[in-house]
């Protein structure tokens, strides 16, 4: 072995080994972002009929070809397995996986808190993240706080986008201020092609007027494509359901009647159809009244603002996972560590 191959022999054995729950559009780019980094190796990724494990680190390409063209990471050869049970069944063949980003549907709402009681049942140790969306579906994470501390898990909850950067800089331009009026959240998306973000499309839907979680779970394709025709392709949400307040609130920044989330999504077009930002309004200690605009670059796409935050709070968890500190944490109230 040469000095290089030793550096590198070193840098895998440091690395945080991750595992991707759910390899939709979302789980596909969190591959993509891991593999570009030397503080994290992929080693896990599941779907709903098998998964792929190798404590070597799994080929992002490779797993996402695999998925692409026969329906599940499980087919991947030699490390891919298909099995109804595929949480459980690699919880059970990699127990050793430092963490994992759930980059899963939340329909039905209690969904990912399930996969979470999976994951304590199983006596895992390590750090969870999610991207989570609805109040109500953090709000059930929050009440497992002493099941997850009890067991050994630390649990990054709303680490997306919004919730996530978005409320991460919210908390931060609040300082500012001595009263906090009003924290206002709009988000734009582009994405070419609804079919590759099909769960989070349908979570979408479930937030506009005259549709629920159920609804919107229950629609087949045929029937998401005819409201898609119906609006030019274009989801118009306001007032929405979103995690953001809570959080905001349980860091003891503002009431979450203050916090609102609207945005637009165009599901035909890459292009988003505005600039995603977050304006803190409040009043300063002199007594004058101001706002805080914070925008995402354009060309900043919806995988990237969700995966890098995920990762990065992830990584934050792993500091805490170490030092015996476990439970539940969103990201209003913790630093995310940037991913190298």
């Amino acid at each position: 072995m040469n000095a290089q191959q030793a550096i590198n022999s070193t840098n895998i054995r440091k690395a945080m080994s991750v595992g991707v729950l759910g390899f939709g559009g979302l789980g596909q780019a969190a591959a993509l972002v891991l593999a570009a980094k030397q503080e994290m190796i992929l080693v896990a990724a599941a779907d709903k009929q098998g998964y792929a494990y190798s404590s070597d680190g799994l080929d992002a390409r490779q797993c996402i070809s695999t998925y692409q063209s026969q329906g599940s990471v499980g087919y991947l050869e030699p490390v891919g397995m298909i099995t109804n049970r595929s949480i459980q069944d690699l919880l059970e063949t990699a127990p050793q996986v430092d963490g994992y980003f759930l980059a899963l549907p939340n329909l039905p709402n209690n969904f990912i808190p399930s996969v979470a009681e999976q994951f304590i049942k199983s006596g895992w140790r390590g750090v969870l993240v999610d991207a989570i969306k609805r109040t109500s579906a953090v709000e059930q994470l929050l009440a497992m706080k002493e099941e997850l501390q009890a067991a050994g898990i630390t649990y990054m909850t709303g680490c997306g986008a919004t919730p996530g950067l978005l409320t991460a800089a919210a908390a931060l331009a609040a300082q500012s201020y001595a009263e906090i009026h009003r924290v206002e959240i709009t988000f734009g998306v582009g994405i070419a092609n609804w079919e590759a973000y099909r769960a989070t499309i349908r979570e979408d839907i479930a937030h506009m007027p005259g549709y629920s979680v159920e609804t919107a779970r229950a629609m087949t394709d045929a029937e998401v494509e005819a409201l898609l025709d119906k609006t030019h392709g274009v989801l118009t949400l306001e007032n929405m359901e979103h995690a953001d307040d809570v959080m905001l609130e349980l860091a003891g920044i503002v009431d979450r009647d203050r916090v609102t989330v609207g945005g637009v999504v165009d599901t035909r077009n890459p292009k988003k159809p505005l600039s995603t930002n977050v304006k803190v309004t409040g009043r300063t200690f002199e007594g004058k009244i101001s706002t805080h605009t914070f925008t995402l670059g354009d060309e900043t796409s919806m995988a990237a603002n969700v995966c890098g935050p995920a990762f990065g709070y992830l990584k934050a968890g792993k500091q805490l996972h170490q030092r015996g500190i476990y439970g539940v944490f969103t990201a209003a109230e913790i630093m995310p560590q940037f991913v190298k």
